[in-house]
């Protein structure tokens, strides 16, 4: 090791220390405010020493200095499954009607056990170097610079922001799909279904976009935790409205609608980009090794941190995959080869479903709130770290720096800062104008679960894997994850090219 990277690992070390030892006074403060609340005769020598020792012996802190963790398995499998149920379990209906009867459910398992795979090979990279009683890594880039370097940190932080972007580009579609299905659900049920009802997509987008714009004043992600609560709610809601729709409409038909080939094309090709394109949009809705390190710093210990996340990953992906096989299989039961993009909005183009016209709405309902919740949460993470560098770059700017406060009627009074307002503006603006170029849920969702999933669910946490377990080059395990590691990789590219395909051709026609 030379001599600069010593001094570098003394300065870190320096670093994370005072930040330690200033957590753990705070967390020393803060017990002295509770005691002298509870008890204001005691003596504050006394409440002191008597906060040091709870803060140090009593539990108040772990062994990292932050205030104890408290998440247990049944909060992490609720992490996980909120995480992972969004709108990509809509498209499901639609992989499986193009994959067919075999081919369909088969990827879906896959795709389920390369998760579960991706999940147990990455909570072992928590702490380090040791699994169990090694540091903590606080979130996934750490865990990358910890691992593999700076260099594929600042690779891993580009496709995580991009995919982050992305997914709100996917939102902004998905919402105004929402809204058209309403009005189009609406005017099906008071002028008839034959009847002829147009709604575009782009007063919608730019609706949902001024909402967004409003939405991204929210200081940072911590504001906004009953935003996250509703939204999951709301999307469990859906869910289960389109999985009970779809079982009422194969009880009704009295059969199972499809082929073991799938949905018929007119040529060859067209059939493999459909399949390809499948293959993306199921790639954008399981994993969750984006956040998977976060979820795992919420759990208490004992029990290993990394023990019960491998437990927990395996009940929730069991559940999610329940989940989505029955969404999946009982869209295609009832609709087959008119099987639509989008399970509960495919009224848009006159397919799926259109009675109970109230039950639809509610359910497109559920996903314009979920969405603008997490529009957000997918947003706030760039608008943070946006922020951090231009307050570090321009320490003395005011436009940077200053705020303002804003009091408006019936609204309590807030603090708005000049480059919080334009620039989340200006990333509102842009999502939506993307958006408004290329409005295709289905090759929207596949490009981008296909040009994430092999990078970050995979190559990442199987080089972080090797580098933790010192596996050689050769050996057994190392040869089966590269295989592993292998397959993923031509999974990602068969769903870009499907996906990228259906994109540009949906464009040019």
């Amino acid at each position: 090791m030379s001599l600069s990277d010593k001094c570098r690992q003394h300065n870190q070390g320096q670093i994370l220390f005072t930040v330690r030892m200033t957590e753990m006074t705070l967390a020393v403060l803060r017990s002295i405010h509770q005691l002298l609340r509870k008890s204001p005769t005691l003596n504050l020598l006394h409440c002191i020493r008597m906060a040091v020792h709870h803060s140090f012996e009593g539990g108040t802190l772990d062994d990292d200095g932050r205030l104890r963790r408290t998440g247990t398995l049944w909060s992490c499998i609720a992490h996980i499954i909120t995480a992972v149920i969004g709108s990509g379990v809509l498209s499901l209906a639609w992989s499986t009607a193009q994959l067919g009867w075999i081919a369909g459910p088969v990827s879906l398992l896959c795709f389920a056990i390369i998760t579960y795979v991706s999940a147990f090979l990455l909570s072992d990279c928590y702490r380090s170097p040791d699994p169990v009683k090694g540091m903590r890594n606080y979130s996934y880039m750490d865990a990358v610079r910890v691992f593999l370097g700076t260099k594929r940190m600042w690779v891993c932080g580009l496709l995580q922001y991009l995919s982050m972007y992305g997914t709100d580009v996917a939102y902004v579609i998905t919402t105004a799909t929402s809204m058209r299905a309403i009005g189009k659900s609406n005017c099906y049920h008071r002028e008839g279904h034959s009847a002829r009802c147009h709604y575009g997509s782009s007063f919608y987008m730019l609706l949902f976009g001024i909402i967004q714009i409003v939405m991204s004043q929210i200081p940072d992600i911590h504001n906004m935790e009953w935003l996250s609560v509703v939204a999951a709610i709301m999307s469990f809601s859906y869910s289960s409205i389109g999985l009970g729709l779809g079982f009422a409409k194969v009880i009704e038909n009295g059969r199972i609608a499809g082929g073991i080939a799938g949905v018929p094309a007119a040529k060859v090709e067209k059939k493999i980009w459909n399949a390809f394109e499948a293959l993306g949009d199921i790639a954008f809705a399981y994993p969750y090794s984006l956040i998977l390190l976060e979820i795992q710093d919420t759990l208490k210990s004992p029990p290993p941190e990394n023990r019960t996340m491998k437990r927990a990953s395996m009940v929730a992906i069991f559940i999610t995959t329940f989940f989505y096989f029955c969404c999946g299989c009982f869209g295609y039961a009832a609709f087959g080869d008119n099987t639509p993009g989008n399970l509960l909005t495919g009224i848009v183009n006159g397919e799926g479903f259109f009675e109970p016209f109230w039950l639809v709405d509610f359910a497109n309902v559920c996903i314009i709130v979920h969405l603008v919740g997490g529009y957000q949460m997918y947003s706030q993470p760039i608008f943070a770290a946006a922020e951090r560098w231009l307050i570090s770059t321009y320490p003395n700017s005011r436009f940077a720096n200053k705020s303002y406060t804003l009091r408006l009627p019936l609204v309590p009074a807030f603090r708005m800062n000049l480059f919080r307002l334009c620039f989340r503006t200006v990333f509102v603006m842009s999502t939506t104008g993307i958006a408004l170029f290329f409005p295709y849920f289905n090759s929207v969702l596949g490009l981008l679960g296909a040009m994430n999933f092999w990078p970050l669910a995979i190559y990442f946490p199987v080089e972080m894997y090797f580098v933790q377990k010192k596996i050689g080059a050769w050996t057994r395990k190392w040869i089966i994850l590269r295989i592993f590691s292998l397959f993923c990789l031509i999974l990602t590219i068969l769903g870009f090219i499907g996906s990228f395909e259906a994109l540009i051709s949906a464009k040019l026609s």
